[in-house]
C-alpha cells in the first residue's frame, strides 16, 4: 500500500509505528468503544494498513517498532494468518467491525483490552510474550484453541458471548500457557472450552459469571494446572467438567454457586487434584462426581455438600474441618449409587489418621447398619440381632450390660426356685450366679449346668440364657474381629 492514499488518522499511525509511538485517538479516557458508529473518518484506520504496516513497515537503525494505538475504529478483517511479527500489537479501546484473524500466527506481543471485537480468529497461534485481552468485549467466538503462549492470558473482566452459537464461546483447548490464566471477574455466554489445556502458572477465575444454563458452562476435561485453581465467590449456571483434570495446587470453590438442576453440576471424575476446598457456599443446585477422584486434601463444610453426589472409589488423605461423624455421615447417605462400602472406609481412615477412633467406631457401626438393608430378610433378621444386641461389636459395653441384666435375671430365678441335681449326693453345692455364667458363657464351665437339670419354665429360661450367650459372644468376636483387622 502507498503511503499516498493513506488518510490523516492512518498516515498518523504509519509515522509513529518505526518509533514505537503510542498513538491515541480518544477524546476522553473513559469514553465506550462500543459507540464508535459515531467516529468519524479522524478516527478510523482500515485494517489493511496495519497489516501493511506489521508485515512491511518502515524500520528505523537505533529504534524498536511497535504497533500501539488507542481510540481507533478498525474497518475491514486484520488477517495475520499464518504471519511472523516481531514487534508488538497493542490496539487497545479500539473497535473492530470485523475480527482479527491470527491463526497460526507467531507474534511477540497481542493486546487488545478494553476493545469490542466480533470474535478472535487464533487457533494454533503462537506468541512469545503475553496475551491481553483486559476487559474485551467480544460479542462472538473467542478462538484460542490449541494456542502457544510462552507468557500469561489476561482475561480480567472481559465478555465473551455469542447468541445463536452451537460452538463454545471462549476456545482454549489444547491450549498451552506459560504462565497464568488471569480471569477474574470474567463473563462469558455460553460454553468455555479448557479440554486438554496446560496452565503452568494459575488459572484464576474468582468472581466469574459463567452462563450456560442446562448445558457446560465450563468444559475443561483433562486440563493441567501445576498452580492453584481460584474459582472463589463466582457464579456458575450450567455444569462444570474437570473429568481426569490434574492440578497441583488448590482447586477454591468457596463461596462459589454451581447450579446445574437436575444434572451433575461439579464432574470431576477420575481427576487428580492437591486440595479442594468446598465451603462457605450454598449447597449446589446438582449432583457432585468425585468417583475414581484423588485428593490430598478435601476441605468440604457439611452445609455445602448437594442432595446427591458420586464418591465411589474416591480417596483423600485428609478430611477438613474436624467434624463429628454425626454431620458427615448424612453425606454418605446421599450416595446416588446406594450403599458403596468404600466412601465409609475412607471416611473411617480419615478419621483414623486424626487420632478420632469414637469417630471412626460410629462411621463402621452407619457401615453395617447401611449393609443390612442390601440383605435378604434373614441376613437384615441377624443384623439387626447384633445391631440391637451389641452394635456389631463396637459397642461392647452394650453386651457387658446385656451379660450384667441376664446374670442378675437368671440368678435370681434359680435362687428361689434351685434346679434338681442329676445325681443326688454328687452333685455340687448349688450356686445360683456361676450356674447362670455357665448358661451364658459357651467357654467357661464352672460344673454347674452339667450337674443340675432346671424343669418347666425354668428350663426353658436355661435354653434361652444358652442361646443369648452364644449371640453375644459370636457378634462380640466378629466385632473385635473387625476392629483388629483394620489396625
Amino acid at each position: 500500500m502507498e503511503i499516498d492514499n493513506l488518510t490523516a488518522a492512518e498516515e498518523r499511525v504509519w509515522r509513529a509505528f518505526p518509533r514505537g509511538e503510542f498513538v491515541d485517538f480518544r477524546e476522553t479516557a473513559d469514553e465506550d468503544p462500543a459507540d464508535a458508529a459515531g467516529w468519524g473518518p479522524e478516527r478510523t484506520v482500515r485494517a489493511g494498513v496495519l497489516r501493511a504496516l506489521l508485515l512491511d513497515g518502515e524500520r528505523r537503525d537505533g529504534e524498536i517498532p511497535s504497533l500501539s494505538v488507542a481510540g481507533a475504529r478498525i474497518t475491514g478483517r486484520l488477517d495475520l494468518q499464518y504471519a511472523t511479527i516481531d514487534h508488538p500489537v497493542r490496539l487497545r479501546h479500539c473497535h473492530f467491525e470485523e475480527a482479527p484473524r491470527c491463526y497460526a500466527a507467531r507474534l511477540r506481543e497481542l493486546n487488545l483490552s478494553e476493545s469490542v471485537l466480533p470474535g478472535l480468529v487464533a487457533h494454533a497461534v503462537h506468541v512469545d510474550g503475553v496475551v491481553r485481552l483486559t476487559r474485551a468485549r467480544c460479542h462472538g467466538t473467542l478462538r484460542l484453541g490449541g494456542a502457544r503462549i510462552t507468557g500469561s492470558l489476561y482475561l480480567e473482566g472481559a465478555e465473551v458471548a455469542a447468541p445463536g452459537a452451537e460452538e463454545p464461546v471462549l476456545q482454549l483447548n489444547q491450549a498451552v500457557l506459560g504462565a497464568d490464566l488471569w480471569a477474574p471477574g470474567l463473563r462469558t455466554q455460553g460454553q468455555i472450552r479448557l479440554n486438554g489445556a496446560s496452565v503452568a502458572g494459575s488459572l484464576n477465575l474468582n468472581e466469574a459469571r459463567l452462563g450456560n444454563p442446562g448445558h457446560a458452562a465450563l468444559d475443561a476435561e483433562t486440563l493441567t494446572v501445576e498452580g492453584d485453581m481460584l474459582v472463589r465467590d463466582a457464579e456458575v449456571h450450567g455444569w462444570t467438567g474437570l473429568r481426569g483434570a490434574r492440578i497441583a495446587g488448590r482447586l477454591d470453590l468457596s463461596y462459589t454457586r454451581l447450579a446445574h438442576p437436575g444434572g451433575t453440576a461439579l464432574r470431576a471424575a477420575s481427576s487428580t487434584i492437591g486440595e479442594l476446598w468446598l465451603r462457605k457456599a450454598p449447597p449446589m443446585e446438582g449432583a457432585l462426581n468425585l468417583r475414581r477422584a484423588q485428593l490430598d486434601v478435601l476441605l468440604l463444610e457439611p452445609e455445602s455438600v448437594p442432595e446427591t453426589v458420586l464418591l465411589g472409589d474416591l480417596t483423600y488423605t485428609s478430611l477438613v474441618p474436624h467434624e463429628p461423624a454425626e454431620r458427615r455421615l448424612p453425606m454418605l447417605r446421599r450416595e446416588r449409587d446406594g450403599y458403596v462400602p468404600h466412601t465409609y472406609e475412607q471416611l473411617t481412615a480419615a478419621y483414623r489418621r486424626v487420632g478420632d477412633d469414637h469417630a471412626a467406631r460410629l462411621v463402621q457401626l452407619a457401615k453395617q447398619r447401611r449393609h443390612r438393608h442390601t440383605l435378604p430378610w434373614y441376613g437384615r433378621l441377624w443384623g439387626l440381632v447384633q445391631d440391637v444386641t451389641v452394635g456389631y461389636g463396637f459397642r461392647p459395653l452394650r453386651a457387658a450390660g446385656w451379660l450384667l441384666s441376664l446374670l442378675a435375671l437368671g440368678a435370681l430365678a434359680f435362687a428361689l426356685h434351685p434346679p434338681r441335681p442329676l445325681k443326688a449326693g454328687e452333685a455340687p453345692p448349688f450356686h445360683p450366679v456361676f450356674y447362670t455364667l455357665d448358661l451364658l458363657l459357651p467357654v467357661i464351665s464352672f460344673g454347674q449346668d452339667s450337674a443340675f437339670a432346671p424343669r418347666g419354665g425354668y428350663q426353658v429360661l436355661a435354653y434361652v440364657l444358652v442361646l443369648t450367650g452364644w449371640i453375644l459372644a459370636t457378634t462380640v468376636i466378629a466385632g473385635v474381629t473387625r476392629t483388629v483387622s483394620r489396625q
